[in-house]
């Protein structure tokens, strides 16, 4: 009886480690066969950790090869929250070394990740304190800084790039596939504490981006928004364009827009600061317009340049309307016609060339439509078909009202009487280049098409070079050599309709020297007050510009600062 109870225990003990081992055996089976790449890849997520490589940002440079946006190596402080014991005393430390908020630490070391960022592209002064802690849990990761060494100078055509290389603005954002390089990874082994090693078992190295070279010359940018800050200023304007152009070419030498911003420190500034002017705002140009239809009266032989007009004495009644001079004018020839900005003149001659020949060299000189700048947020601008005309828009479109245009189309109109009566495109990329200085793309001057020819070019260069000796462009005159340009004072609309009797837009375009031009300039003063002519306001500006950018390209070569004198 008692050994038969025995065996019994004995056989009962046996089964129960029996069905324990095969429990045993079959969770160890299940594991092998179920669960062994769950758990392999949290052995690989404690022993292994990947980390992108990112690419070096590709430069931007300027015409002399002068960077203007570049990347630095800075420090990227990062946690392993799981892994940093006294919470609080570790707050406190990074607290009164990187001044962040209490709460913002501590939202971000209270969560359960193993890895957070905290702060990225730290101070190198920062990221030496940090590490003299020596904390468990925090650690570095090397990142690249976006560096723009001019701070304002050009923002509008560089724009920037966001926290992780990404562009966001101007040529760091229409350029972002050539700049950003493709991202690179390591696999990096970590020991048992979880602190990294630096061992990698894999790697894809990055491919760095390409380099962009600029049609802009730094010093000419320089001298260019120097000038135009000086007249928003002085002139209480609500905004200032300028651009710069190579008449022969349509390369962009400088454009500026005012208000403007530091690259460097972009977080708070406005939608409206950041807008390049230059290219993406419309105006009603007034009285520079009248080279178009100078231009095509000349070139259609509906007029010369000594036929006499009768200007009404300033006040000639047309189209349903009453149309006034700025001051009155008797008999003018053409010449003097252009060079006094006579509305009344202008109108008469219009009227002789006709609506539809007059919106076909409108057309003609690049308005209505958009010129192909190698850079986002250019706009067409507006300009209606005759069918859409009343009976009073031959006696506005003439001198530049009902139409509506961009700063660069101005500089690449006025380009066509300096180069001939050639329209050429602009541009403001020259070539894009990898990291050992290869091209990769080369621009090129082209020629949209022929607007005039080139003794009507000649002719019309003649008069615009009267408007500065004898007209209304007195102040851009420069000493040393001649130039040729065209005032302009427009009212601007108001938002209920009309014309305001207080608001204005001044502006001067013109070319120099006159007799073989170097460059284009269209300057453009947004409601300047109290002076709001375009010979008073925007035609000095031309005027410094052109005397001092000629005598820097002709070699004349002193140090920017000189230029401020």
């Amino acid at each position: 009886m008692y050994i038969s109870n025995y065996r019994r225990r004995n056989e009962a003990v046996f089964l129960v480690f029996f069905i324990f081992l095969l429990l045993c055996v079959g969770r160890l089976l299940f594991i092998q066969f179920f669960r062994s790449s769950y758990l392999t890849s949290i052995a690989n997520k404690q022993h292994n950790q990947i980390v992108e490589l990112e690419p070096r940002r590709g430069t931007i440079y300027d015409s002399n090869l002068k960077a203007q946006a570049f990347n630095m190596s800075m420090d990227s402080l990062y946690a392993v929250p799981n892994a940093i014991k006294d919470k609080e005393s570790v707050i406190n430390k990074l607290n009164s070394i990187l001044g962040l908020k209490h709460s913002y630490l501590e939202d971000r070391l209270n969560r359960k990740k193993s890895f957070i960022w905290l702060a990225r592209k730290i101070a190198p002064d920062q990221a030496a304190a940090i590490k003299k802690l020596n904390i468990k849990g925090l650690d570095f990761l090397k990142e690249t800084k976006r560096i723009y060494p001019n701070s304002y100078l050009a923002s509008h055509i560089i724009g920037f790039s966001g926290m992780d290389n990404v562009g966001l603005e101007g040529v760091e954002r229409t350029y972002d596939r050539y700049l950003k390089g493709v991202p690179g990874w390591a696999v990096f082994l970590r020991d048992a504490r979880q602190k990294k090693l630096d061992i990698w078992e894999k790697m894809v190295v990055p491919v760095d981006g390409e380099d962009i070279v600029l049609t802009i010359d730094e010093v000419i940018q320089y001298i260019a928004e120097r000038e135009l800050d000086k007249a928003f200023r002085d002139f209480n304007a609500k905004g200032a364009s300028i651009v710069v152009m190579d008449p022969h070419t349509g390369r962009i030498l400088a454009i500026a827009n005012r208000p403007t911003y530091d690259l460097n420190d972009h977080s708070q500034v406005s939608k409206d600061a950041m807008r390049n002017r230059a290219i993406c705002d419309l105006l009603e140009p007034g009285s520079v317009f009248k080279i178009v239809t100078a231009s095509a009266a000349l070139e259609e032989k509906k007029i010369t340049e000594e036929d006499v007009i009768f200007c009404e004495n300033g006040s000639y009644k047309v189209g349903g309307r009453i149309l006034h001079d700025h001051r009155p004018h008797g008999l003018l020839t053409f010449r003097q016609v252009i060079e006094e900005s006579s509305n009344i003149g202008t109108v008469k001659v219009a009227q002789r060339l006709g609506q539809d020949k007059l919106y076909q060299y409108v057309r003609a000189f690049g308005f209505g439509s958009k010129l192909g700048i190698d850079i986002s947020g250019e706009i067409s601008g507006i300009i209606n078909p005759p069918r859409l005309w009343s009976k009073t828009s031959i006696t506005a479109i003439p001198m530049g009202h009902e139409v509506g245009v961009t700063a660069l189309q101005l500089a690449s109109a006025i380009s066509v009487i300096a180069n001939g009566g050639q329209l050429m495109k602009p541009y403001i990329i020259d070539s894009v280049r990898d990291n050992q200085g290869r091209l990769i793309k080369q621009n090129k001057p082209v020629l949209i098409h022929k607007v005039i020819s080139l003794d009507t070019a000649m002719r019309i260069k003649k008069i615009l070079t009267g408007v500065i000796e004898e007209g209304t462009g007195k102040l851009a005159k420069v000493t040393g050599f001649s130039a040729a340009g065209k005032t302009g004072t427009a009212q601007k609309i108001e938002p209920g309709g009309g014309y305001s009797h207080s608001k204005y837009v001044a502006s001067f375009i013109g070319f120099a020297p006159a007799e073989d031009p170097m460059l284009t300039i269209v300057v453009i003063v947004d409601e300047p007050h109290p002076y709001y002519f375009g010979g008073v306001v925007a035609a000095p500006v031309f005027q410094k510009v052109a005397r001092d950018a000629i005598r820097y390209i002709k070699g004349n070569e002193f140090p920017v600062e000189a230029l401020a004198q």
